[in-house]
């Protein structure tokens, strides 16, 4: 296996629950850090959804690898943001046997 090109810097965001004060929550993204990763697109979509078309790409995503139970190690359901893009990340798995680097299995959906 060669080495990933590292080249997009990314900002792992996880969700975050704030009081609207009125007995409920809404919801928002706290950034925990930046990762490099190498971001390639694997397939798409398009649908149509309440009226407006929605696209859906799917992407690989190769970081380096953090230990488990780091808070920069990406997990299912947080996500990834590159500038005004965001990848809302599915899966995490091991990338090779050695455990230095991880694949995140991620989507980025645009509405038209």
């Amino acid at each position: 296996m060669s080495a990933p090109r590292l080249n997009r810097k990314l900002v792992l965001e996880v969700p975050s629950r704030v009081a609207d004060g009125a007995g409920g929550f809404s919801e928002s993204w706290l950034a925990l850090g930046t990762l490099w990763g190498e971001v390639k697109a694997r397939s798409g979509t398009v649908r149509a959804q309440a009226g407006a078309t929605v696209s859906r790409v799917s992407y690989r995503i190769v970081l380096r690898a953090a230990p488990q139970g780091s808070s920069m190690r990406p997990e299912a359901d947080q996500r990834l943001r590159e500038g005004d893009r965001i990848y809302a990340i599915r899966a995490v798995a091991d990338l090779g046997s050695d455990g230095r680097y991880l694949t995140c299995f991620a989507d980025e959906e645009v509405s038209a």
